[in-house]
């Protein structure tokens, strides 16, 4: 019987970072997770390279394990593993819970990629109300245009009554 996994959301989403523009996970976050060490999960995906295309897993460059450590949570490259880490996309980590073989990380993968899927409902939901906030803004306006030149008419009115032009009255005359 299988156990459920007892991680929240909010933990695992915590460890997606965004780096050359694709989200990512840390090798060593997936090792945590996955329950295995991480020298063995690298040791896997170095037996299974080719399972491991260059947009499900690519290795940081030092430039980029810097900006890591200084903007995140991690105290230190070695922190990192001492090494320079592996990352997994989406793809890659559904990939790396195929070549572990264990239950536990099929389990979190699933897990993982259906945070993935939260993740982009959630940027397609605010992209869907930046749009609407645009056109709602359109409108508005366009309606202080239209506002302005009903005020700009009133005016004018107002001004034709203070300076009425002398009317020539029609009809007899005494």
């Amino acid at each position: 019987m299988s156990k459920d996994i007892i991680t929240p959301d909010e933990s695992i989403s915590n460890q997606i970072y965004l780096i050359r523009d694709q989200k990512v996970m840390l090798d060593r976050d997936l090792a945590t997770l996955y329950d295995v060490k991480n020298i063995r999960l690298r040791e896997q995906v170095k037996r299974n390279i080719e399972k491991f295309p260059e947009h499900f897993m690519f290795r940081l460059n030092e430039s980029e394990v810097d900006i890591m450590v200084s903007q995140n949570a991690i105290p230190s490259k070695k922190h990192l593993g001492g090494s320079l880490p592996y990352v997994f996309t989406e793809h890659g980590i559904l990939q790396l819970a195929n070549v572990l073989k264990s239950e536990r990380a099929t389990q979190m993968s699933i897990k993982i990629i259906e945070i993935f899927v939260k993740m982009r409902e959630m940027l397609t939901d605010n992209l869907n109300i930046k749009l609407e906030i645009e056109e709602i803004k359109k409108k508005l306006t366009n309606q202080n245009k239209n506002i302005e030149l009903v005020f700009s008419y009133l005016d004018e009115l107002l001004e034709k009554k203070e300076n009425p032009k002398p009317i020539n009255k029609i009809g007899y005359k005494k």
